[in-house]
């Protein structure tokens, strides 16, 4: 089978193109032909080996590898058909379509990925395309994880800082259909795509602080791992939700440690990917409630190009490959 590896960590340069055995099932697990699969920014900055949040580095680093990489193939979610079961399987059959991640594992860059039966896996969404549905679980997961948290009520003011990647799409459309007002904070080349999404306000951070506006929110919710937490906090109305989705270690300490004022509350709490909440965002989309954000969709030779897009938020949406095509 065809899949992209890479043996050292450095730069889109280093993936390459390699013919690698088919993956055999074990007793417990499925093997999935995967039909497409997200480019995300865990993937750049894993091959990189460089994360602008570094609290967790030296854990991290002895989990996928001190000098290379143990797991030469990267990318953390996707979208397929079951095409072989182990003799212990009983949650899927051959022939399912299903979605989801592949957690630390790994493995979706690849024409075939081998995962648990119990990896965060459900049925496929039956309106989307398998292109479609590859931006669904890592943005799908982590914002309603995330907007749950929040306890987002009908009416909220929200403002999402970092609305136009992944997650922050999926916080934009989850927030609206829990009945929210959004603005949305990112560069201006997204503003098109986020107010087709449904935000009533768009802040372009390029020639304007949101932080200097007059305007105040029942949540805050925030991607960007360098977003000032006082600012974040100042923004917000009394009793409002400050929700931290790429926290740095002072962050978390100081919302662990000192009581905002006036009833604000800072929130942390890493998404525990669930297949609870893969099957609760098929009935969103099913319903009409989340829409594609699938900016491009690239053939898996392509793969460096792919990350330099990723890398350089030179995007609106996700970015998917395709395996299978030149």
């Amino acid at each position: 089978m065809q899949a992209v590896i890479y043996r050292r960590y450095g730069g889109p340069e280093v993936l390459e193109l390699s013919e690698r055995p088919r993956p055999v099932p074990a007793d417990d697990e499925v093997l999935i032909r995967v039909h497409a699969a997200e480019v995300t920014k865990g993937d750049c900055e894993l091959r990189a080996f460089r994360f602008p949040v570094t609290w967790f580095w030296l854990p991290l680093r002895l989990v996928i590898g001190v000098f290379r990489p143990r797991r030469p193939v990267l990318g953390g979610y996707l979208t397929g058909e079951v095409v072989e079961t182990g003799e212990k399987v009983d949650r899927f059959s051959v022939g399912d379509e299903v979605y989801g991640s592949c957690g630390l594992r790994l493995g979706a860059h690849a024409e075939y990925a081998v995962l648990p039966q119990s990896a965060t896996l459900a049925r496929k969404p039956r309106n989307m395309s398998y292109a479609e549905t590859a931006g669904v679980p890592l943005g799908g997961l982590n914002a309603l994880h995330f907007m749950r948290k929040a306890e987002i009520q009908a009416g909220d003011a929200v403002l999402v800082n970092g609305a136009g990647g992944s997650i922050g799409a999926h916080v934009v459309q989850i927030a609206r259909s829990m009945g929210a007002r959004v603005t949305a904070v990112d560069n201006p080349r997204k503003e098109q795509m986020l107010r087709e999404l449904g935000v009533e306000r768009f802040i372009d951070y390029t020639r304007e602080s949101f932080s200097a506006r007059p305007e105040r929110y029942d949540v805050v919710f925030s991607v960007v791992a360098g977003a000032s937490y006082g600012e974040c906090l100042g923004v917000l109305r009394p009793g409002g939700r400050y929700v931290l989705a790429n926290p740095r270690l002072r962050d978390m300490l100081r919302a662990s440690l000192t009581r905002a004022p006036e009833g604000k509350q800072a929130i942390f709490a890493f998404a525990g990917e669930t297949v609870d909440e893969l099957n609760d965002l098929r009935e969103m989309i099913e319903a009409g409630k989340i829409v594609p954000i699938v900016d491009r969709v690239l053939p898996l030779p392509r793969i460096a190009e792919a990350h330099r897009l990723v890398e350089a938020e030179d995007r609106a949406g996700a970015i998917v490959v395709v395996p299978g095509q030149q």
